[in-house]
């Protein structure tokens, strides 16, 4: 049988760990009686995208992205349409396409996957042209999305600090969201159209989402009180959210959201500023990715996020800790203070 080719495309930069070791796992754990493969470094943004690129044009049957969402992103949406294959060795903060097609996180467990060479045909999305593979949307997660991007600092921590700070001042919009059954008009704190199930993390904005259904699942949340935020966000975790009445759930091929004036989206949590129109549109089937065949129903899915949010905060630097403990407990006193005197 002949061997097939392989690209890994290293963001050496990306996520919360070095890569220094991983040539040498590569070298150890991958199949050579099935796969050649060469191993290449991203130097600057776009740099993981033009690299895939010139592979998918060399007839490469599978490229591998060693990084977090935004390095599989890169690499993913220089493939679409083509034969070429997207596999994911995930090092990032996030690791929402990766938890959805339940790639082990841990690299010798990402490349078992890999050495048994199962590939698929999948689902992806645009919005305003921006190809996206997990999530796109407007609204809290989108502005949420920009300060995060804003703060130079990666990792759930850095995002949960972000949106608790956000969750009491920002206020919900009017949109009016039209599809092929028509239009309807909503006040919402975000909308979100998902193609997989989560942004990252283990938070499922739409936990019955496929990747080859040729649908995407569009979640609404609608106004809420800030005392109801802990609820929404246990829902978030353990798959419950579409129950919570706050929410309006619907699948559809492409819609439009349109809003009073230009603003922030986001594209696999990557921000962006566009028009007051925003036109979402899915590709059935459109790219192919490498798939874990002995994929099975995560359960527990709270009590994993809070464990592998406790390792991050383990280790974390302990002088920044120190320095951070105060303001973080400050915050969430202040929090607490203003969520139950709204609550009144």
């Amino acid at each position: 049988m002949e061997k097939k080719r392989i690209l890994f495309v290293v963001n050496p930069i990306s996520g919360t760990g070095r890569k220094d070791g991983i040539g040498p796992t590569i070298g150890r754990l991958l199949d050579k009686e099935k796969y050649d493969y060469d191993i290449c470094r991203s130097e600057y943004a776009g740099h993981a995208a033009e690299m895939a690129a010139g592979a998918a044009r060399e007839g490469i049957d599978i490229v591998a992205a060693v990084g977090g969402d935004g390095t599989v992103n890169e690499v993913a949406r220089a493939i679409v349409h083509t034969r070429t294959a997207l596999a994911i060795l995930p090092c990032g903060s996030g690791n929402g396409l990766a938890r959805h097609l339940q790639i082990p996180l841990d690299t010798a467990g990402a490349l078992r996957v890999l050495n048994e060479g199962t590939v698929r045909r999948l689902d992806y999305g645009t919005i305003n042209g921006h190809p996206f593979f997990c999530t796109c949307g407007v609204g809290f997660d989108a502005f949420v999305s920009q300060k995060f991007s804003d703060s130079g600092r990666r990792g759930p921590l850095t995002y949960v600090e972000n949106a608790l700070t956000e969750l009491i001042k920002y206020k919900p919009e009017t949109y009016t969201v039209e599809d092929a059954d028509g239009a309807t008009s909503y006040k919402a704190f975000l909308i979100a159209c998902a193609n997989a199930s989560q942004y990252g993390n283990n938070a499922y904005i739409a936990p019955d989402a496929s990747m080859e259904d040729g649908l995407m699942d569009v979640t609404i949340l609608e106004p809420f009180a800030p005392i109801e935020a802990p609820q929404l966000a246990l829902q978030l975790f353990n798959k419950t959210l579409p129950k919570n009445s706050h929410v309006k759930t619907f699948r559809t091929k492409q819609l439009c959201i349109r809003r009073e004036q230009p603003g922030v989206a986001h594209c696999d949590g990557d921000p962006f500023f566009t028009e007051a129109d925003v036109s979402v549109a899915l590709f059935r089937q459109s790219f192919r990715a490498v798939v874990n065949t002995h994929a099975a129903s995560r359960r527990n899915s709270l009590l994993q996020f809070f464990s592998e949010f406790s390792n991050e905060w383990s280790q974390l630097p302990s002088e920044w800790l120190r320095r951070s403990n105060e303001d973080i407990r400050r915050m969430n006193r202040n929090l607490r203070d203003r969520l139950l005197k709204k609550g009144e």
